[in-house]
């Protein structure tokens, strides 16, 4: 039996949660997460996280207090006014669900998902270690998505990192060493793998030329990835339906411009050189620490008006 809070108050169980005749939560699960304000180029991670929701039963067994881990003020939540008063008000949120199909034993997951906390790092990372240990949760799954130099008319790449070798034991190394902004899911890997549990993440590559619009292919592409590691079948016939209207949109886009159509021509050159030469260490000719980190600030400071993720300042150091 799990306490009702955490030691810093941070989380809270729903109620019923572990109880005898209450929510009932397997142990053995996989625990997915993407907290919004990192960097989700293409929207990638966010529809993939949207997808779970909508394929599957969605039960809340536990919540983490936004109201004291998130700048209110850097991401003022909305608010709705009729006429002459106020009638709403949509409260951030970090939730954990468990989401079910009921009639399909075996195809459950975790899933923590809502916004990135400004605040208390530690204390948030440690609260999730601690709902990890207490639900019984075999691994922790991170879903993201960054800009690359890549076209859109290849296969979407995917960077894969862990806690143990043996997590991505036959999956290729896109990066060597580099330094990018901090971000809650990456510190909650690391916080994992020095508690001893297993946890990894999936980061796909979406092309920088269209990373400020929907990019539905890289989700499909992270929940192909999720699949293989959890053995939960989830569809993504939906969204490779919309990746392929995409598709012809991004192309007619690009056809209207023989500047945009050259780089596009020399991305796929680059490519299928990479492809070609796979037995070699791709590293080789893939952005290096600075190429990578300077563009991550970009895209942050693009999707941002106030600089970095959450209308803060933009984050230093990392070049």
């Amino acid at each position: 039996m799990h306490p009702a809070r955490d030691e810093n108050g941070l989380l809270t169980y729903a109620d019923g949660v572990g109880e005898p005749d209450g929510v009932h939560v397997p142990e053995g699960l996989v625990l997915v997460h993407h907290l919004a304000g990192f960097v989700d180029a293409g929207s990638a991670a966010s529809t993939a996280v949207e997808a779970l929701l909508e394929g599957h039963r969605r039960t809340d067994v536990a919540e983490l207090d936004a109201d004291v881990l998130v700048d209110h003020r850097s991401r003022r939540p909305a608010m709705g006014f009729d006429t002459d008063r106020w009638t709403s008000y949509e409260a951030p949120r970090i939730t954990v669900s468990l989401l079910e199909r009921p009639d399909e034993p075996g195809q459950s997951l975790l899933l923590l998902h809502g916004v990135e906390p400004d605040y208390r790092w530690e204390a948030f990372t440690g609260a999730v270690v601690g709902l990890v240990r207490d639900l019984g949760v075999r691994l922790v799954v991170g879903l993201s998505a960054i800009p690359m130099g890549v076209p859109h008319t290849r296969p979407a790449g995917v960077i894969t990192h862990g806690t143990r070798a043996e997590l991505v034991r036959g999956r290729r190394a896109w990066v060597g060493q580099v330094r990018v902004p901090g971000h809650v899911g990456g510190l909650l890997e690391y916080r994992l793998g020095q508690s001893g549990l297993d946890a990894m993440a999936f980061t796909v590559n979406v092309p920088h030329y269209v990373a400020q619009a929907d990019y539905p292919e890289a989700s499909a592409v992270l929940l192909e990835h999720l699949q293989q590691v959890t053995g939960v079948a989830l569809d993504v016939s939906a969204l490779r339906a919309r990746a392929v209207t995409t598709r012809a949109d991004i192309d007619a886009e690009v056809a209207k411009s023989a500047e945009v159509a050259a780089v596009v021509q020399a991305l796929e050159e680059q490519y299928d050189s990479l492809a070609a030469s796979a037995a070699d260490d791709l590293r080789n000719d893939l952005p290096d620490a600075d190429e990578l980190g300077a563009e991550l600030e970009r895209f942050l400071a693009e999707r941002e008006p106030g600089g970095g993720a959450g209308g803060a300042a933009g984050p230093e150091g990392f070049r």
